[in-house]
């Protein structure tokens, strides 16, 4: 009986044993440059394919450094976009700027207002998704009070906010600051509100400083250190050592003595 050896073939195209750098940001108008080292095997370069938003790109990048051209793509900036560098096993490219696509703080303020105790503020021109910094002036000082995830698309967008609003005036801003610690400031809206002071029970405590309703407020020793922040209508100062410590609460800046 003669016997068959027999033989399959794949039809399939063999994996390529490669890796992938993957780059997330938003157009900015500018195209990126990579670095590309030569194949340790001897035969061409370490990149073999370049996709931008699942898309493989034209450009030549058969030599140790290319231009990724984001042009061509017809990207508005603000747009996001996806860059994937595929290169083969041994070696790795190196993006030379890839800060060109990091969101940046350009946006442009139309309204900022504090309407039903919500601030709004509507904004154009942003470029890429930053986080607004909610601030309001208390105790002589912009203090920090929330955070808003900006869209960061081109158009125009709309941001609400539900701030704590102390007795008299109510002073507001945001502000974005990105990659390049460029700060942007949006102009500053200012409310009235009539409604009663915090006040403090005491100021000599022994385990619980009392304020008449939930404030916001801050705790600090003679050398500057904050000891105790937040939203409260009791804190507890057991554990501070005797003495005297400022305080800042409501609108208002006081010190009070742990006994």
């Amino acid at each position: 009986m003669r016997k068959y050896l027999i033989i399959f073939f794949s039809l399939l195209p063999l994996a390529v044993s490669a890796g992938e750098l993957e780059l997330e940001g938003t157009f900015q108008g500018e195209n990126l440059y990579v670095k590309n080292p030569f194949n340790p095997s001897g035969v061409g370069f370490c990149v073999y394919e370049v996709t931008v938003n699942g898309i493989t790109t034209t450009d030549e990048i058969n030599s140790s450094a290319f231009e990724i051209d984001l042009s061509v793509f017809e990207f508005t900036p603000g747009d996001p976009l996806s860059v994937g560098i595929h290169y083969k096993d041994g070696c790795k490219p190196y993006i030379i700027n890839p800060e060109v696509i990091a969101a940046r703080a350009t946006y442009k303020t139309t309204e900022i207002a504090v309407k039903d105790d919500v601030l709004i503020w509507e904004t154009t021109n942003e470029a890429g998704s930053l986080r607004y910094t909610v601030e309001q002036f208390r105790w002589n000082k912009w203090v920090k009070v929330g955070e808003v995830k900006g869209i960061g698309s081109p158009g125009t967008h709309r941001y609400t906010f539900q701030p704590r609003l102390h007795a008299g005036e109510n002073r507001f801003r945001v502000k974005q600051v990105d990659y390049r610690n460029i700060q942007r400031l949006s102009p500053e809206t200012t409310v009235l509100v009539d409604k009663p002071l915090v006040t403090l029970a005491s100021d000599k405590v022994t385990d619980l400083l009392t304020f008449s309703q939930p404030t916001l407020f801050e705790i600090y020793d003679n050398y500057g250190r904050i000891m105790f922040k937040g939203f409260e209508d009791t804190v507890n100062v057991a554990g501070l050592k005797s003495g005297s410590y400022y305080l800042n609460f409501d609108n208002q800046m006081a010190r009070f003595s742990k006994r």
